[in-house]
């Protein structure tokens, strides 16, 4: 157990990219946990903070369009570090924004640097797949989610000693930064193009059903963020304390999974984790919403980590090996997909919720789980044997 993940981290190639999906979610999380504050600071009502964060996505969809030129342009290398610095700048503008325009500069600017920053990374763990023939998407996506964890307690300890979110940002970056300086020698050494055709162009063919897997996939976790603790709470009269461990085992599943599935994808292969990964998830929320039992509804959001674990990695490392389709153009394609899916989801069922009820809202994401896995069974780039041998991409 968590053999990969050892060997990953004794490597500095794979660990300084590995590095820099820990330090998007940990400024994620900062920036999540500040979010309160910026809306009293600038005096925002909940409908303008809501359109104002629309600006991050919209950064990231333009971030879609732009990408292949970027890429045929720039090193992977100096984007993933120079790209990395300048990720870190926004968010110290973000956070300590203290006018509307300017947060809704810096939103932008970070969902399109973000963006960026996630096509590179990936795609560049795709070309170390490649190259060194073994799995290290899984273990990656398992450094993001161990960020996200870090950024929580960060959070909480930040807000107990009463640091202002300024402060707490200016303290994070400086740390981040200097680890990336520590690596930015073996970040600027992938002195390669990563694969890009020479302009946007919209999906086609079984990338599409990536895409709508990645969909269900990023919706599915965001309605366990957003919706999990108001459903234990308020439809099965959780207490305060009880509410936030469905999200919490839901993590938890996730982070173990990854760090564990570039172990045991290989052994079972793309497809077989995909599809079972999506109906271990629609089993979850099966669970999570048909019982009256706070335990076993935790237990269904805990399958929930378990089942989209190991997918959206297996989907990002398969966008980099589409024959015919370039890695920029693959990742950007799924990426969108799930991206869309974040956002879309939450405020879909939210306003099913309002309509019918919050279960009947989450019972759509378990419809779309049982869909994905189908679309993942027919899937032909979703080769059986999860094979991370080189592909002849344009």
């Amino acid at each position: 157990m968590f053999t990969n993940t050892v060997q990953y981290l004794r490597q500095r190639t794979s660990l300084s990219i590995g590095y820099l999906f820990a330090v998007s979610s940990i400024l994620l999380g900062i920036w999540v946990a500040a979010i309160p504050q910026t809306k009293e600071r600038l005096g925002l009502t909940d409908a303008t903070l809501g359109l104002t964060l629309l600006l991050a996505p919209l950064g990231a969809l333009t971030g879609v369009v732009i990408a292949p030129q970027i890429f045929r342009r720039l090193n992977a290398g100096t984007w993933m570090f120079y790209g990395s610095l300048f990720y870190c700048l926004s968010y110290i503008v973000q956070v300590s924004a203290n006018q509307l325009p300017v947060l809704m500069i810096a939103l932008f600017t970070t969902g399109l640097t973000g963006f960026l920053n996630g096509v590179s990374s990936n795609a560049m763990v795709g070309k170390l797949e490649q190259q060194l023939e073994r799995r290290l998407m899984s273990t990656s996506h398992g450094m993001y989610s161990l960020g996200g964890g870090i950024s929580a307690g960060l959070a909480s300890l930040f807000y107990l000693w009463q640091v202002p979110a300024t402060a707490q940002i200016l303290v994070v970056v400086g740390v981040l930064a200097t680890g990336l300086l520590f690596l930015r020698k073996d970040l600027l050494a992938h002195n390669h193009r990563i694969d890009s055709e020479r302009s946007f162009s919209l999906p086609k063919g079984g990338v599409v059903g990536l895409s709508f897997i990645c969909f269900v996939t990023f919706m599915g976790e965001g309605c366990v963020a957003d919706w999990s603790a108001i459903y234990l709470r308020e439809s099965l009269n959780g207490t305060k304390a009880i509410a936030g461990i469905g999200f919490a085992g839901f993590s938890a599943a996730m982070a173990i999974c990854r760090f564990n599935g570039d172990t045991i994808i290989p052994r079972l292969g793309n497809k077989k984790v995909a599809v079972g990964g999506c109906m271990i998830a629609a089993l979850g929320y099966l669970l999570a919403i048909s019982t009256s039992s706070i335990a076993v509804s935790i237990a269904g959001f805990t399958l929930i980590g378990l089942g989209f674990s190991c997918v959206v990695p297996i989907l990002f490392s398969t966008a980099t090996k589409v024959p015919g389709v370039s890695a920029v153009s693959g990742l950007s394609a799924v990426a969108s997909g799930g991206l869309l899916g974040f956002l879309a989801g939450p405020s879909l069922i939210g306003i099913l919720s309002e309509r019918y009820s919050l279960a009947t809202g989450l019972s759509l994401v378990f419809f779309l789980a049982l869909l994905a896995a189908l679309v993942a069974w027919k899937n032909r780039y979703l080769s059986p044997a999860g094979s991370t041998r080189p592909v002849n991409n344009p």
